[in-house]
Formats: C-alpha cells, structure tokens, sequence
C-alpha cells in the first residue's frame, strides 16, 4: 500500500514515499540488507561526531529473541508490530565519551541516524514505524543497558503489509489521510510566534 505525501512545496520522491504503515509482510529482511539500514545509520551527522547511537536488533529468525524485545513494546503497539520481521531499540548514549560531559544533543543525533536508517530503507523498498510506545525501564533490565544510555524509541521494519491482515480500528488509520502542519504554523522570523515571510 502506497499513501505518498502531498506536499505544499516540492520534496524528493523517497521523503514524499515514506510513512508509518502497520502492515508488514512476513518476507524475510535478509542479514545483508539490515547491513545497509545500519550502515546508513552509521554516517549521519552528530555534534563533535560522538556518534552516541545503539541499536538492539531482534528478527523472527530468532522467534525467542524476536519475543523478548516484543514484550518492552506496550500492548496497543503488542498488536500490529508482531507481524514485522525485524525490531530495534535505538538507544542514546547520554555522556561524551572523550569527557564524560552531559551530551545535550543526544536524542537529536540518535533521532538523525534513525532518519538515515528511515530514508535508506525507503529507498530499499521497505517500511519502518517509529514508536513511543514501550517500556524503558524493561528494557535496561532485560538487555543490560548502562546507566549513562537510554532507550529512545522502538522501530519495526520490514517489507509492506496487506493492511486487510490489521485489527479494523487500525485498518481505518491505515488508510486515513496523511496530514501536516503547513510551514507557517512552525517557521517563524523576528520574534517567537511571528510567521516568517518564507511561509
């Protein structure tokens, strides 16, 4: 299922193709292709380049360690997401390394190097959902994270979906129209809440 965007002003075709489906197909992700999502992960942009991104990898080749990431995921994500053949857990590292200094940038880089991993799977012919919806905590406890780290956003990926395979609430949403705030309600010039003349 295809629902590109309909942009107010021109983007490139691989941004305006991206979305968040819930519909995954069972195909396999082969070892080589996650190789390529990471690796483009890999060179995103970070303050000082510390690089502060992690990733946990689980696949259904793997159903037991497919299943122990699942159970981070809260119960409303629990429904769609075991169909994906792969999960992550992007995690942050908070400290610079070099000095041990608080990061501030931290969630910006990871949430960089996952949009890499995003538009390079578009370009793929895949799908990733990014998600809010899981447990931290759970998720320190289970894979051992350090205390300096901390778990930012679960992902599913993998190959499109039939979205007939999807509880009915969720089929609706599927199909539902793609909405965005237009460019004047976000780019301001001057002063905090004044439109920029660019919008």
């Amino acid at each position: 299922m295809d629902k590109p965007a309909n942009p107010d002003h021109p983007i490139h075709e691989i941004l305006q193709r991206r979305w968040s489906p819930r519909a995954f197909s069972s195909r396999r992700v082969e070892p080589e292709t996650l190789r390529c999502l990471l690796e483009a992960a890999r060179w995103a942009p970070s303050s000082n380049n510390a690089q502060p991104w992690s990733f946990l990898v689980a696949t259904q080749d793997d159903p037991g360690e497919f299943q122990r990431l699942l159970s981070c995921l809260r119960e409303g994500n629990i429904r769609w997401v075991k169909q994906a053949p792969v999960l992550l857990i992007s995690v942050a590292r908070l400290n610079f390394e070099d000095s041990r200094q608080p990061n501030r940038h931290a969630f910006h880089d990871i949430g960089l190097a996952a949009a890499n991993l995003t538009v390079q799977a578009t370009a793929m012919g895949l799908v990733v959902h990014q998600m809010a919806g899981f447990f931290p905590e759970k998720v320190k406890e289970l894979y051992a994270v350090p205390a300096d780290h901390e778990p930012v956003t679960a992902i599913a990926l993998g190959y499109p979906g039939d979205p007939a395979t999807l509880p009915d609430d969720l089929r609706e949403r599927e199909s539902a129209m793609r909405t965005r705030e237009p460019i004047g309600a976000f780019v301001f010039s001057g002063r905090w809440g004044q439109r920029s003349p660019l919008a």
